[in-house]
């Protein structure tokens, strides 16, 4: 990956923006798409760390008043923190899939994790609830699927993008971990795995533990997690 200031390029017109080394280490990792003159973020961080996000997108020579949609891909504290404050000041639509939207917009401590990290959230509009197994959010002639993937969250999902001949693959928090008041369920988390390692994606963005290309690696990293929770 090349590296522009803070922010790294992982294909063409895709940013790696946030993350521990890069953001704050409270933050998961989150990405903006660049789909020509429109900009889509998959998660934002944990929220305290926003300016330092806002500067990466910027040195990556993109806009975030371009930013249109917010992808959430599952309701805790390290991935959804900047939503609030991304959606007052730039307007972008936030999407969540509707099992897990419920506690954006109720602000929950427990399931949103934020009493983990001794944080507070603020009960947050969602503006879109992603349904169902499957649903495909077109920018322009291109297509990004976002496919519910629960376990370790009951909607928890994964999004990914065929672009340059490439599967670009962002599932998050693929690790885990599995906790009741999260409502997670381990053998949903199995069947989900099954579906990742079918999409073959040739570049894997995992929420905390980075970047794994090609193909090969980003199906043993997948594999390394199902062995572990066998």
């Amino acid at each position: 990956m090349k590296k522009i200031g803070s922010a790294e390029i992982i294909a063409r017109g895709v940013f790696l923006v946030s993350g521990p080394e890069i953001s704050h280490a409270e933050d998961a990792t989150s990405f903006v798409i660049q789909f020509n003159g429109e900009l889509v973020m998959i998660d934002c961080g944990a929220g305290r760390s926003l300016k330092t996000i806002l500067q990466n997108i910027e040195n990556a020579g993109l806009d975030p008043r371009n930013l249109s949609t917010l992808i959430l891909t599952h309701n805790h504290i390290d991935h959804i923190g900047a939503a609030p404050e991304l959606r007052e000041r730039f307007g972008c639509k936030i999407l969540i899939h509707d099992l897990d939207a419920e506690a954006v917009e109720m602000g929950d401590p427990v399931r949103t994790a934020a009493s983990w990290y001794g944080m507070d959230f603020p009960p947050t509009p969602v503006d879109r609830r992603l349904i169902g197994e499957e649903e495909i959010l077109r920018f322009g002639e291109e297509t990004l699927h976002c496919l519910h993937t629960p376990g370790h969250t009951p909607g928890s999902i994964v999004a990914y993008l065929d672009r340059d001949d490439q599967r670009i693959l962002f599932g998050q928090d693929i690790h885990g971990p599995f906790v009741p008041a999260f409502s997670s369920d381990i053998s949903q988390w199995r069947k989900s795995m099954e579906k990742l390692l079918a999409l073959k994606a040739d570049i894997l963005c995992e929420g905390h533990f980075g970047i794994f290309q090609p193909h090969s690696r980003a199906e043993q990293y997948i594999q390394r997690y199902l062995r572990r929770n066998a």
